[in-house]
């Protein structure tokens, strides 16, 4: 079984900078892409951004500019770096990531989510 931690989350005013991290431990034998979504009170989970294993990134066309995803193979770990915060960026942040822990035996595992709000 694949565990995600997740840490960084917490209160920042507008315009203020978090960094989330994402940490997959467990019997891994590859990892795909790996990825934050986010949840905001009322409001479907949403995609923020995702990297390959290669490094191809996506991002949310809100975030677009101000939030960056980066990965660490070594260490099986995403980040999100998020600059220039707006109270819109409330929400619980969730990692996603997916793979393989054998050759046949796939996995999708999730992060238990982090709150971050965004509030002067």
């Amino acid at each position: 079984q694949v565990q995600l931690v997740e840490s960084g989350g917490g209160l920042v005013q507008p315009g203020g900078s978090l960094r989330l991290s994402c940490a997959a431990s467990g019997i891994i034998f590859s990892i795909n892409a790996m990825g934050w979504y986010r949840q905001a009170p009322g409001k479907q989970r949403e995609l923020v951004a995702v990297i390959t294993s290669g490094g191809t990134t996506t991002y949310a066309d809100s975030v677009k500019g101000r939030f960056t995803i980066s990965r660490d193979n070594a260490k099986n770990t995403v980040y999100l770096q998020m600059n220039s915060l707006k109270p819109e960026d409330t929400a619980v942040y969730y990692c996603n990531t997916n793979g393989k822990v054998t050759t046949f035996q796939a996995f999708d595992s999730w992060g238990q989510g982090t709150q971050v709000t965004v509030s002067s």
